[in-house]
C-alpha cells in the first residue's frame, strides 16, 4: 500500500513490529499507525513478515513495508536497508525481541533515526515463562541493549516499574503511555449484530473470556471456577481464542463435568458483539501488560472480574472501581466474583473508565514522546 496522505511538513514515523498476528500488542501498533497517520504523518508500518489475521485492517492511509522474513531477527538486514533507503524521522518498535533487533538495526545502517522502544508485557513475568531460551534470555539483552533507545516507553505503570527493575534502567527513564484501543473501528465493530444460540432469550447468563489459550491466560483455573459457579446458578462459558493448551483444556472439560456448559469456539476476529451480550467478562491471567481485552470488555459495558496480576488490571480497573479484582490462580475467589456479576452484584463500567484509552488521546501522547509535543 502507498500512502495517500499529505505529509504537511512532517517526517516519515515508522512502526515496526513482527506481523499483524492476533495478538493485543500487534492490534495496537495498527491502532496507532492508522491515527499517526489521521494526523497528517506520513507512516510506515514495518514488518517482519506482511502476514496476519489483523493484515486486512490496515487502512489505506498506512504503507505496510515486508521484510519477507521468516523471524524477527532474519529480518534484520531487510530493516537496515530500510533505514538506509527511507531514513524515516522516527522509528517505533514493539514487543522485546522485535525492540532488540530495531536497536542492532538502527546502530548498523548508521542513520540518524530517532528509536523509540516499546514494552507490551510485564518482562519480569514474560520472559522466565517462555517456552523459547532466547525469549528467556531476553531480560539481560534488554538491559545490555534497551539503554542504546532515545526513548523508552511501557504500556502500563505496572509495565514500566518492572521493566525499570528488571532491566536496571534509571528511575523515571520509563514512560508510560497506553495502547490505543477504542477507535471508530472498535465502535463500529460492537455494533455489528451477533447470531449465537447461547446469547438467545430465555437462555442462561454466559461467562465470556477472550486470549490466546496459552499459560499466560491461566485458563484452566478458569474452567476450575465455572464448575464451582454451576453449583450455585445455571450459566455457561464461552472462551474465544486459540492456542498450544487447547488440548488439555478439552481434555479438562469433561473431567470436570462441564461438557454442554463450556465452549472452546476457537478465534473470532470481532469478539465485540459477545462482550455486548455478556453476563460478564472474566479474565484470569497470571500476568499481562497492560490487556486490551479488559479496556475493550470495559467499551462494551460488561461487568468486568479480573486476576489482579502484574500488571495492568488493578490500574485498568482503578482498583476494583470499574469491576471486580480477586487473586491470581484462586478458583474460589473467581467463581465467587463470576456468580457476583451474573446476580447483578458487580456494575457495568462507566464511560470515564475508558476514556484514557480513547484512539486520539494516545496518539497525542505517542507523538509528543515521538516528534516532541511542539510538533504533536
Amino acid at each position: 500500500m502507498t500512502s495517500s496522505v499529505s505529509t504537511n511538513g512532517h517526517g516519515r514515523v515508522a512502526i515496526f513490529t513482527a506481523d499483524m498476528g492476533g495478538g493485543g500488542a500487534e492490534r495496537a501498533m495498527l491502532k496507532l499507525a492508522g491515527g499517526v497517520a489521521r494526523r497528517g504523518y506520513p507512516v510506515d508500518l514495518v514488518l517482519s513478515r506482511a502476514g496476519g489475521d489483523y493484515l486486512p485492517e490496515v487502512p489505506e492511509t498506512v504503507r505496510v513495508v515486508d521484510l519477507d522474513a521468516g523471524r524477527v531477527l532474519t529480518s534484520l538486514p531487510g530493516l537496515v536497508r530500510y533505514l538506509r533507503r527511507e531514513r524515516p524521522s522516527v522509528m517505533l518498535t514493539s514487543l522485546n525481541h522485535v525492540n532488540i533487533v530495531g536497536l542492532w538495526a538502527r546502530r548498523l545502517s548508521g542513520v540518524r533515526t530517532r528509536l523509540v522502544v516499546n514494552e507490551q508485557n510485564t518482562l519480569s513475568q514474560d520472559a522466565p515463562n517462555s517456552a523459547r531460551r532466547r525469549h528467556r534470555l531476553l531480560p539481560r539483552f534488554v538491559r545490555r541493549f534497551y539503554p542504546w533507545a532515545d526513548g523508552i516507553v511501557a504500556v502500563s505503570k505496572g509495565a514500566a516499574d518492572d521493566l525499570a527493575r528488571t532491566a536496571r534502567l534509571p528511575a523515571g527513564s520509563v514512560r508510560v503511555v497506553h495502547n490505543p484501543i477504542v477507535t471508530p473501528e472498535l465502535r463500529e465493530m460492537a455494533a455489528a449484530p451477533l447470531d449465537h444460540p447461547w446469547f438467545g432469550p430465555g437462555e442462561p447468563p454466559v461467562a465470556l473470556a477472550v486470549g490466546r489459550l496459552a499459560p499466560q491466560k491461566d485458563f484452566g483455573t478458569l474452567l476450575r471456577a465455572f464448575a464451582r459457579v454451576l453449583e450455585r446458578r445455571p450459566a455457561r462459558l464461552l472462551i474465544l481464542g486459540e492456542g498450544p493448551e487447547r488440548p488439555s483444556l478439552e481434555a479438562l472439560v469433561p473431567e470436570l463435568g462441564l461438557e454442554g456448559s463450556v465452549d472452546l469456539a476457537g478465534r473470532v476476529l470481532n469478539p465485540y458483539p459477545y462482550m455486548r451480550r455478556a453476563g460478564v467478562f472474566v479474565l484470569s491471567s497470571r500476568w499481562e501488560g497492560l490487556p486490551s481485552v479488559l479496556i475493550e470488555a470495559l467499551y462494551c459495558g460488561v461487568p468486568i472480574v479480573a486476576t489482579d496480576c502484574p500488571s495492568g488490571p488493578v490500574e485498568i480497573l482503578e482498583g476494583g472501581e470499574h469491576g471486580r479484582l480477586v487473586p491470581v490462580g484462586d478458583p474460589e475467589a473467581l467463581a465467587e466474583g463470576i456468580a457476583a456479576a451474573l446476580d447483578g452484584h458487580v456494575p457495568r463500567p462507566a464511560p470515564a473508565s475508558w476514556e484514557p484509552y480513547e484512539q486520539e488521546t494516545v496518539v497525542e501522547r505517542y507523538l509528543d514522546v515521538l516528534v516532541g509535543a511542539g510538533d504533536a
